[in-house]
This record gives structure tokens, C-alpha cells and sequence, in this order.
């Protein structure tokens, strides 16, 4: 009955010991996540700057004259893509206004 006991006893210590690995692991496995989300955020703010820098440079370089026919087309797109931005934005400006 003694061994029994014992190895009962050792079976409590050893999951009290598993017991605190996996919360340990739940705890890195936060901070890893958290970790995660931030590197996302920041590399999304990263690919809007490079958006941003890029255009710009396409601005700059019509302001000069210096572009080449695929870039006036880039310009051009992109002009339009904010006209029709603008426009879906009056447009829903003029909705609200009518409500």
C-alpha cells in the first residue's frame, strides 16, 4: 500500500510539474503572439510608407518631366484610382446628406 502511495505522490508531483511547463508555454505562446501582431503592424505601416515614397517619386518625376510612357500610365492609373475614390466619397456624402 506504501508503494501505491508513493507512486501516486510522484504522479501529483510530476503533473504539478507539467502543470507549470504548460503554463509557462502558454505564457511565452502570449507573448510570442503578441510579438507577432506587432511585427504585422509594423510591416504593414512599412508597405504603406514604400506605397506613399513610391508615389511620391512618381509625382516628383512627372513634376520634372522625366517619365517614361510605362510611367505616365502608372500616373495616370493612380490618378484615376483617386478620382474615383473621391467620387465614391461625394457620393456617399450626398446619401448621408439626403437622409
Amino acid at each position: 500500500m506504501l508503494e501505491l502511495s508513493d507512486h501516486i505522490i510522484q504522479l501529483q508531483q510530476k503533473l504539478q510539474v507539467l502543470l507549470k511547463q504548460y503554463h509557462t508555454l502558454l505564457q511565452q505562446n502570449s507573448a510570442q503572439q503578441q510579438l507577432i501582431q506587432t511585427l504585422q503592424q509594423q510591416q504593414q505601416q512599412q508597405l504603406q510608407q514604400i506605397e506613399t515614397l513610391q508615389q511620391q517619386q512618381l509625382v516628383l518625376k512627372a513634376a520634372v518631366d522625366d517619365l517614361n510612357d510605362p510611367e505616365k500610365k502608372q500616373l495616370e492609373l493612380q490618378i484615376n484610382r483617386y478620382i474615383k475614390t473621391i467620387d465614391q466619397c461625394i457620393a456617399l456624402l450626398s446619401h448621408q446628406n439626403n437622409i
